[in-house]
């Protein structure tokens, strides 16, 4: 649709330019790890034609410690790292100001020293509304005010759930759906693993039985229009009724260390591992679910092995760090064949992303890369050392914005598409108008937002904006502007243009 026009300016008395700003598409919250749906995809729109350096840098502070991601909502951002001003060498979630990298609180949510060679906290705050939901390293499951800090209600997972810390200490985020709060507590003396807490008091919902967890983050997808959360366990993947625990289906893996989250798309469930991965039809008869293998394998040498770094998943196409992230690779969903790979991309820890039809990808070493989200070839966009540590985890997008971190640092980068700008018509020899389209800043589009804007004229403001007349008489010139050449304007007392952008 078009955007609302400003009000005319008359230019040499006989033209008048409507100047309209294209306000950009604001994506949703990014409240959890990987996104609003756990998924990696991002519904904001971007700037691709970064300069040589990277997009402009709003703001970098120093962190210490963790692979924990960012969680952005309400103009906070949220992460776990290990020690503050007050809580020195402890772990501690922490919310910044998501304009400028401001600590605003720091709240300890785990009272022993962190010592690990794989350099913990590596779970996510959870935002759900005005609360924040955190799993320590330790197992014991916060809930905090987001505008404050402080603590809700708090639950020890090894103390009053007969819990067991991971050997790398807990990986995985809270997984936040509906009424209730979700985790798998690794119970050492029973097979009741599986964990929802109601999420306004901290009170034990239901418990079920499942296998020993291993470091991938439970989701909460809706397939074949019924809602379940799937947790993958050091042997199967399981899904519950969220309400009850009730199991819906299971499907064994076999003995596989997990660090990489399921990834759904319609009735196809794809489970990555260090060994093999499988990708699962998921049918239901008489409200029987049942999940089988379409295609996939268990061996060393698998090419679909993940070890670390969840794929996203666009047009049936799965993009992600395969064969222990060396490759990055573009597969087709429903049979498994790759399409494409690409060495370049370290090793297997870094983190990728679905925006504005791109990839982007966060490399274990700092580098933010602009991929399109192609499965007919690979074509990189864009590179640049954004950090400095190292960066186990995923990036994050909130309102035009990157956010992220590393082991030493965070940053934001600002990659918000800015409103179209049409500059004033010139009146050419021939009597005719000529317009050039650029952004607010003056600068020249990408191709790919170039083919999306129309021009619009009239000589009636009061017809409808379906009888305004599409100008074709384009050209784009090589500092990415677009040219528009009016002659109808010639023989007219009045002219009034629209910029509009379809997507």
């Amino acid at each position: 649709m078009p955007s609302r026009p400003l009000r005319g300016i008359p230019i040499a008395a006989i033209a008048v330019i409507l100047l309209a700003p294209i306000e950009r598409s604001r994506g949703a919250d990014w409240t959890q790890y990987r996104g609003p749906n756990h998924d990696g995809v991002s519904t904001d729109r971007i700037v691709t034609n970064w300069p040589v350096g990277g997009p402009p840098q709003l703001w970098r502070i120093p962190l210490n410690g963790g692979h924990s991601s960012f969680a952005v909502s309400q103009g906070r951002a949220y992460t776990q790292v290990v020690g503050s001003a007050v809580f020195p060498g402890e772990e501690v979630c922490i919310a910044l100001d998501a304009e400028t990298g401001a600590e605003l609180w720091a709240t300890r949510v785990r009272a022993t020293g962190v010592n690990s060679a794989w350099d913990p906290p590596h779970s996510t705050p959870t935002v759900d509304g005005n609360r924040v939901y955190v799993l320590s390293t330790d197992l014991v499951l916060f809930c905090l005010n987001a505008t404050t800090g402080q603590v809700i209600w708090q639950t020890d997972l090894i103390a009053q759930y007969n819990g067991a810390k991971p050997a790398y200490g807990n990986a995985a985020s809270p997984t936040v759906d509906g009424d209730f709060v979700f985790v798998n507590c690794n119970a050492s003396t029973s097979g009741y693993r599986l964990l929802a807490f109601r999420k306004t008091d901290g009170s034990l919902a239901w418990k079920a039985a499942a296998g020993r967890p291993d470091y991938a983050t439970p989701i909460a997808p809706t397939i074949l229009g019924v809602r379940q959360i799937i947790f993958n366990t050091e042997s199967e993947l399981v899904s519950v009724a969220p309400e009850s625990g009730a199991v819906l289906w299971s499907y064994a893996t076999g003995p596989a260390q997990c660090y990489a989250m399921p990834v759904v798309a319609g009735d196809i469930v794809f489970a990555a591992f260090q060994m093999g991965a499988s990708a699962l039809r998921i049918t239901n008869s008489g409200d029987r679910f049942r999940a089988a293998q379409i295609w996939g394998d268990s061996s060393r040498t698998s090419p679909w092995s993940i070890e670390w770094s969840t794929p996203v998943c666009r047009d049936g196409y799965l993009y992600g760090l395969f064969q222990s992230g060396r490759l990055l690779k573009c597969v087709e969903l429903t049979t498994g064949s790759v399409k494409w790979s690409r060495t370049g991309f370290d090793s297997c820890r870094g983190g990728i992303l679905v925006v504005d039809g791109h990839l982007l990808i966060l490399t274990d070493t700092g580098e933010l890369v602009l991929v399109e989200a192609n499965p007919a070839a690979y074509t990189e966009l864009a590179r640049f050392q954004a950090l400095t540590g190292d960066c186990y985890n995923h990036p994050a997008i909130y309102n035009g914005r990157v956010y992220a971190r590393s082991t030493k640092e965070a940053v934001c980068f600002d990659v918000a598409v800015k409103p179209l700008k049409l500059r004033p018509p010139s009146r050419q020899a021939d009597g005719s108008f000529q317009l050039l389209v650029t952004d607010a800043a003056g600068n020249g589009l990408p191709p790919q937002r170039l083919s999306q804007v129309e021009i619009l004229a009239t000589s009636d403001l009061g017809l409808p904006l379906t009888n305004w007349v599409k100008l074709t008489n384009t050209t784009v010139l090589t500092n990415g502007m677009l040219q528009l050449n009016d002659p109808e304007g010639a023989q007219l007392r009045q002219r009034f243009f629209m910029g509009v952008e379809r997507r």
